[in-house]
């Protein structure tokens, strides 16, 4: 027989289960307000960059931005696509020349694309933050040695080592390049552009094969192959000088003129972080479906001409020369299409974006069906000719992806976001399908590879740039935002130069994963002023003080210093600037004495003894306590001293604008009373302070305005006082529900 129920237990279960029912809700209304945030469309289409302006020719964006660039660049790929070409075609050459097996040469033809993921990332830095022209001349410089070098190689190692080397001066094409023809010249023609760039390289590419052939077998014996690199490197020398005089064009100034019909110039663009760039490229739903959908085809689109020239000459015995009209065939097929598809490209984007990024995703998923009925023809000349159709369409796809990327990716982070794309197609895709299909090839043959990796590949591909068509209005619309803030903020620089603030938050969300904390915080902080952060828990108060200081990325919004947007600037270079935190929490070294944990703190100065020993001078002087126990062990200090020991560390760095997180939390009041009159003596100072509190009494005593966060938004803004007349906000930090 059950024992009855008692009081305790019933009440303790009608507790559970109300506050079971309280987070679904919290939960429930967390998901509506981030549905609501990241809705598909913020503005309308005539509004997106590029669409529904005036109509623009080709021949009139190329006067736009000046014929020279364009032809100097594509001369440089057209460079680019001779050396690659001819590697392909000479594989089964070098393989016999070296005694290497057939996954040994597909690797060390593909590992390029390897190295030059290693060029990339430093190749578009540089992009985003140096003159372009010089980036290109030196890397064409490197590339033309690198590719001589290939040519002299006395064995397989050395080869390999040469291969690095091109592949290092490669990377330069397509971050660099692609960022300087991006501000050259109009968005209405980057369809065109990006066409008749990769058309002129694939000429080159069709008739390559012939030309790397002819050398081949006119210089005879089994070092023919070898006075293809050596003829072919020489040229780009002469380009790569040509290129130091390129003129720099404005960063971003088309997406600019379209949207606000002018240019806002940044005199001095501050440092971009490679880490936080990254964190906010990834979060453009449009890029990264198409990264993944090109590292996904990469498997086949860069090893499956070596693979077939390999097929080709074991299994059907072609020559070659053989091999070079097969080359040369796939290669005229693509010039065929590509004059059709970049004007189809640009009047699709300038009617609608998304039909233009579904149209790449329609070009490659047919290469799912007729890659098997290529790879099982029975002769040699009919497998030459069912590869025409699936390379033309996949060639012609991967020739489109420059003007999506420049469309969606914030000009700033140009360089940075086509060096991430190639970070994947041709790291993951190149040299990870090189391996794969290598092994496999080994292990059964170079048919059996492409089917078990290109099938697969070719559907995934197509299907993730549908899925990149639905999401590229919403990218683009983040686009005209910041645009749009970036131009009202320079406006109000303009009028009021004496009053910027000394630091700025606007526009900005965060998420944790696909967990949303942050939903369009702004606010801003003047010189020598107090800020208290309160709110209920959760709120986001922790969270913001990190993006102020860079340990988070926004993926919208903007944080200035003194007017300058320093969104993607590193935390160790916002210290430089004056940002600091002191965050919740221990903050000392434990095992090491008092003096120690500043000697620390002042390793900033230790090339500056003068400023080292002023900066010890003013801390101690604020912290008399500590200034008596500093041989004291951190560790054995209570809490409050290790408060004000963590509180001296972080005021070592002379900051600027001090973030403090929870100053009194877990402090008896006696404590709370010392760090108090600390804070009136920096505010007296003229430091700019920014405190997340949990006692609004605390807060109202030494701040001079507050903001109050609750699930992520700012619902009070305004001196302390007002916030202490607001019965249902100062409730909420009364009650005790205060702490995130």
């Amino acid at each position: 027989m059950s024992a009855p129920t008692g009081p305790a237990e019933s009440g303790g279960t009608t507790s559970a289960a109300g506050l079971a029912a309280g987070l679904i809700d919290a939960e429930a209304e967390r998901q509506a307000r981030q549905a609501e945030a990241k809705r598909e469309v913020l503005f309308a289409d005539e509004l997106l960059p590029g669409v529904g302006d005036q109509h623009v020719t080709l021949r009139q964006g190329l006067a736009a931005g000046g014929s020279m660039t364009f032809m100097t660049l594509v001369t440089l790929a057209t460079m680019d696509e001779l050396e690659s070409a001819a590697l392909s075609i000479l594989a089964p050459d070098i393989r016999d020349a070296f005694g290497l097996s057939d996954s040994a040469i597909v690797f060390i033809s593909a590992a390029s694309g390897a190295f030059l993921v290693l060029g990339a990332l430093p190749m578009g830095y540089m992009a985003d933050r140096f003159r372009r022209s010089r980036v290109i001349g030196w890397a064409g410089i490197m590339f033309s040695a690198m590719v001589l070098a290939c040519g002299m190689a006395a064995n397989a190692f050395l080869f390999f080592l040469t291969r690095f080397g091109v592949g290092v001066a490669k990377s330069s094409t397509i971050p660099v390049n692609g960022s300087l023809l991006a501000d050259t010249y109009p968005i209405g023609v980057r369809g065109r552009m990006s066409a008749l760039n990769y058309s002129a390289a694939r000429t080159a590419g069709a008739l390559s094969p012939l030309l790397v052939a002819g050398i081949a077998t006119l210089a005879g014996g089994d070092d023919g192959w070898r006075w293809s690199f050596l003829i072919l490197g020489l040229p780009t020398l002469f380009v790569a000088i040509w290129a130091f005089r390129l003129p720099e064009p404005k960063r971003g100034q088309h997406e600019m003129k379209s949207v606000l019909g002018e240019v806002v110039e940044d005199k001095k663009p501050m440092p971009i972080s490679i880490e936080a760039a990254f964190a906010r490229l990834l979060r453009i739903k449009t890029m990264k479906s198409a990264i993944l959908a090109f590292s996904a085809l990469g498997f086949t689109l860069f090893t499956g001409a070596i693979l077939s020239s390999l097929w080709a000459d074991d299994h059907f015995g072609m020559s070659t020369f053989e091999r070079g009209v097969w080359g040369s065939a796939t290669g005229v097929a693509v010039l065929a299409l590509l004059p059709f598809v970049g004007p189809w490209y640009d009047r699709l984007y300038h009617q609608d974006p998304s039909r233009a990024v579904a149209l790449l995703g329609y070009l490659l998923l047919p290469g799912a069906v007729l890659l098997p009925i290529q790879w099982f023809m029975p002769t040699g000349w009919a497998f030459m000719l069912l590869a025409i159709p699936g390379g033309m369409l996949s060639s012609v796809a991967f020739a489109m992806t420059a003007p999506i990327m420049q469309s969606v990716v914030p000009y700033r982070l140009r360089g940075l976001g086509t060096a991430l794309g190639s970070l994947y197609i041709f790291f993951i895709g190149a040299t990870g399908g090189a391996i794969l299909s290598g092994l496999i090839s080994d292990a059964y043959d170079p048919r059996v590879a492409m089917l078990v990796i290109g099938i697969p590949a070719s559907a995934i591909g197509g299907l993730l740039m549908l899925r990149g068509a639905k999401t590229i209005r919403n990218d683009l619309s983040l686009v005209v935002q910041e645009l749009r803030e970036e131009l009202e903020e320079n406006e109000r620089q303009k009028q009021d130069p004496e009053t910027i603030p000394v630091l700025q938050v606007n526009n900005i969300d965060f998420s944790y994963g696909q967990v949303q904390v942050l939903f369009d915080v702004a606010f801003d902080v003047k010189r020598g002023e107090t800020l208290a952060l309160l709110g209920t828990n959760g709120a986001g108060k922790s969270t913001i003080l990190k993006v102020i200081c860079g340990l988070g990325t926004p993926e919208r919004g903007v944080v200035r210093l003194n007017g300058q947007t320093i969104t993607y600037v590193a935390p160790e270079q916002r210290g430089r600037y004056g940002i600091h935190l002191l965050p919740g929490g221990k903050g000392v070294f434990t095992d090491m004495t008092v003096r120690d944990n500043l000697e620390m703190a002042a390793f900033r100065f230790r090339k500056d003894a003068a400023r080292r020993d002023e900066r010890f001078a003013y801390v101690l002087d604020l912290f008399p306590d500590l200034r008596d126990r500093q041989g004291q062990v951190a560790g054995s200090l209570s809490g409050g001293q290790q408060q004000m020991l963590a509180l001296a560390m972080v005021l070592m760095h002379d900051p600027e604008v001090l973030l403090i997180d929870e100053l009194s939390l877990g402090l008896a009041p006696v404590v709370v009373q010392d760090l108090l009159a600390i804070i009136e003596r920096l505010k007296q100072d003229g430091l700019t302070i920014i405190v997340v509190e949990q006692s609004l009494n605390i807060a109202l005593a030494i701040a001079d305005r507050a903001v109050f966060l609750e699930k992520g938004q700012v619902r009070f803004t305004g001196p302390a006082r007002e916030l202490a007349e607001r019965d249902d906000l100062a409730r909420a930090v009364f009650l005790g529900r205060e702490g995130g």
